[in-house]
């Protein structure tokens, strides 16, 4: 008789499987989290730039010694090369990239300001009394916050729906009563 040993992804080992499973889970919840992060993104594409940097001037240096070996007459042009164009392509394509994080932690960090600026207290809730802040607003306060709020928005809505009517000529003039 041979002696039984747990067998790998066995009944035993199936406890092991759900620690792993679980901070596995919680890695790529992260890594989620960072891919929509502007600023991660951006450290993340710099080694790359900095390598892609290296590989388009070394290929420009191999292009250039070849080229220059060719006109001195010492070589034909029978040997291939790498292809600068494809390598400065790809260093323009995550500069690219890199521009665009920038941008968007940009416009992230703007709509903040503006939301902090537009919002700026906290209303305190009923379930933690205890935790009132020295710079919160009281309800009142933020119920003519909210009712400004609204009618700026109304009043933008109105603008555009004005808007909208004199550009499909549906307008009628303002001075005829």
């Amino acid at each position: 008789m041979a002696s039984q040993q747990p067998q790998p992804g066995g009944p035993m080992s199936q406890p092991g499987l759900q620690q792993p499973a679980s901070i596995q889970q919680q890695q790529q919840q992260l890594s989620q989290q960072q891919d929509f992060d502007p600023v991660h993104k951006f450290k993340m594409l710099i080694p790359q730039l900095k390598e892609s940097l290296q590989n388009v001037m070394k290929i420009a240096s191999l292009n250039l010694a070849h080229n220059t070996s060719i006109d001195n007459g010492i070589k034909s042009s029978d040997t291939s090369v790498q292809r600068f164009d494809k390598s400065l392509e790809e260093f323009y394509a995550l500069c690219d990239q890199l521009e665009l994080c920038l941008r968007l932690a940009y416009e992230c960090l703007s709509q903040s300001i503006d939301s902090a600026k537009h919002s700026p207290n906290l209303v305190p809730t009923a379930t933690k009394p205890d935790t009132v802040q020295t710079e919160s607003m009281s309800y009142a306060q933020y119920l003519c916050m909210i009712k400004s709020q609204i009618s700026c928005a109304k009043d933008i809505h109105n603008a555009l729906l004005e808007c909208s009517k004199k550009i499909a000529g549906k307008g009628q003039p303002q001075g005829i009563m």
